[in-house]
């Protein structure tokens, strides 16, 4: 079709079409045209420990960013390896830095970007309406606890954790029969919570917020250090947004959900009101579990304290 005849289609269609239609003229030329696309979501690989409090960073990343970050939440050493084979994600938050360091060695990961999040911490979880809560580790020795579960130890640091606890306290050999593996610290929590198990050894970070049923904080002396880290990967389609992620984590207003959820750095300490639930499990008449426990507790702290440092320090060959 000529320009001329074109143009006079084009002024005798404007004078004698109704708007709508032209509406839908102007429409129909434009549907070639993509629609602009939301970017991708930044994706994360993330420790079972880091479940609630990740889900809830998300959710305020997604609100003061507009970007959208999906989990991948698993075991530690079972993600390490996805990554290190070329798995594409956006940041590694790992449960214990050594998997970091293997991420970052295979050239998975950016060293520069590691940073450490979290000191971790392990407690024994029972049901409110399950056995009696034990007072201490080595009371999981005890016949009531037919069932403990702790992840596996092969590849979750929490489960790592739980067994040199366990080993340190001098009930491993006792206990080991009666354990049952979690595929990650998760797992773990819902076989106790499902009446599978009589106690599960757990992250903190998973019960903080668990005012129904009792839970005990173990002695970090029982373990070595579960020192968290994270980094940014080199395989994702999205670094800046793993970069982005990791920054909002290590902010104050990541920081103050973060210790909301027991994830304390080394000069942190929990919330005062997580503080004083150390132990919880209300009996109904008002008076929790901690509070009935904790003089006796306190009572037997410098004690308790200087014979658990006594049983770590030889166990570890005084190191």
């Amino acid at each position: 079709m000529s320009r001329p005849r074109a143009s006079r289609l084009l002024t005798w269609l404007l004078r004698s079409w109704t708007p709508p239609a032209v509406l839908a003229l102007g429409l129909a030329l434009g549907c070639g045209r993509a629609a602009p696309q939301a970017p991708p979501p930044i994706r994360v690989a993330a420790a079972a420990d880091l479940a609630l409090a990740f889900e809830a960073l998300g959710a305020d990343f997604e609100r003061r960013s507009g970007r959208r970050v999906t989990f991948s939440f698993g075991s530690t050493g079972l993600l390490a390896r996805q990554i290190t084979q070329g798995a594409p994600f956006d940041l590694f938050a790992a449960a214990n830095e050594s998997f970091v360091d293997a991420a970052v060695a295979s050239g998975a990961c950016d060293g520069a970007t590691k940073a450490a999040y979290a000191r971790g911490r392990v407690v024994v979880w029972t049901r409110r309406d399950g056995v009696r809560p034990p007072m201490s580790v080595e009371e999981l020795a005890d016949a009531r606890f037919a069932r403990v579960a702790i992840a596996h130890p092969e590849h979750a640091p929490y489960g790592q954790a739980a067994k040199q606890a366990l080993i340190t306290a001098g009930i491993w050999d006792a206990l080991e029969p009666r354990l049952v593996y979690g595929e990650n610290v998760r797992q773990t929590l819902q076989l106790a919570e499902s009446g599978n198990v009589e106690a599960a050894i757990v992250a903190l970070s998973l019960v903080t917020a668990d005012a129904t049923h009792p839970w005990l904080l173990v002695d970090d002396a029982l373990h070595r250090p579960i020192d968290q880290a994270l980094v940014v990967c080199t395989r994702g389609a999205d670094r800046d947004g793993g970069e982005a992620f990791a920054r909002f984590v290590s902010s104050p207003e990541g920081r103050v959900v973060m210790r909301r959820h027991g994830f304390l750095l080394p000069n942190e300490t929990l919330p005062e009101r997580e503080a004083s639930a150390a132990v919880r499990g209300g009996d109904g008449e008002g008076t929790s579990w901690a509070q009935r426990g904790g003089a006796a507790r306190e009572a037997t702290a410098t004690e308790g304290a200087s014979a658990t440092h006594a049983r770590a320090d030889e166990r570890r060959g005084g190191t």
